[in-house]
């Protein structure tokens, strides 16, 4: 079966919804998810996401905070969860603190858009793996054959495959037969592929793993947030069971 992967901006809708989202994404059948660590600037996001980041912001949210609700839910959401975040807060944090916690607190892995591949081997690969984290980066359409390999070779626990080059949620392309994707697929390489951006529904998400093993649902499952403040447990539940009928 292939994987989903499910995405939400901690701190929202409420503060105190963290611990609850994490653990409905688990029980609606989300193989793992991704935890956006909310940032002033989300340049690699669309509209959608960056208001949840600045709604989380100002609900209060910060690495701290997530820290703790990651602590109390370590023994009841089993899931990999990976933190998605942005690399000057990690360094204002402490990289190495940062990772530390992330080890104690059961988190499986992070993606750091904005940092550059050089740097992370030169100076943060070695402190990733002294704690046991997976690093993941992102790749392209445009991204080269050779550049994708070597983004393979340094990633671990899976290579993340930008739908097209657009920021989140703001994709309209022919999953199915994606020439990209296809390309991908006969690179065989060490990483499995996850798709993300612009997955919106069941039929997108089996489009998009035709080539790969599993897809990322950001934009659509954060709406659903934003828009239903009070009712956002059962519309959410059903979104992702939707996907996996």
């Amino acid at each position: 079966m292939r994987k989903l992967n499910i995405y939400f901006t901690a701190g929202i809708p409420k503060l105190e919804d963290t611990a609850k989202v994490a653990k409905l994404i688990q029980e609606a059948g989300a193989d793992m998810m991704e935890i956006g660590i909310p940032y002033s600037d989300p340049v690699a996001d669309g509209n959608v996401i960056q208001n949840a980041h600045a709604l989380a912001l100002q609900n209060g949210m910060n690495i701290n905070t997530l820290f703790k609700v990651l602590e109390d839910i370590k023994e009841s959401v089993k899931i990999p969860k990976i933190l998605m975040g942005y690399l000057n807060s990690v360094i204002q944090y402490g990289f190495e603190d940062f990772c530390k916690k992330c080890k104690e607190v059961g988190i499986y892995g992070l993606i750091l858009p904005d940092l550059p591949p050089i740097e992370f081997e030169r100076k943060y690969k070695k402190i990733v793996e002294k704690y046991g984290l997976n690093f993941t980066f992102l790749v392209t359409p445009e991204t080269s054959i050779e550049r994708i390999n070597y983004l393979d070779s340094i990633s671990s626990g899976f290579l993340y495959a930008v739908s097209s080059s657009s920021t989140t949620g703001k994709v309209d392309n022919n999953l199915e037969n994606n020439p990209y994707l296809k390309k991908l697929a006969e690179l065989k390489l060490k990483n499995p592929i996850f798709v993300g951006f612009g997955i919106k529904n069941k039929v997108d998400f089996s489009n998009a793993t035709k080539h790969t093993q599993g897809a990322i649902i950001g934009t659509s499952f954060v709406k659903i947030l934003l828009e239903n403040p009070t009712n956002w447990e059962e519309k959410s539940e059903s979104f992702i069971k939707s996907i996996r009928e």
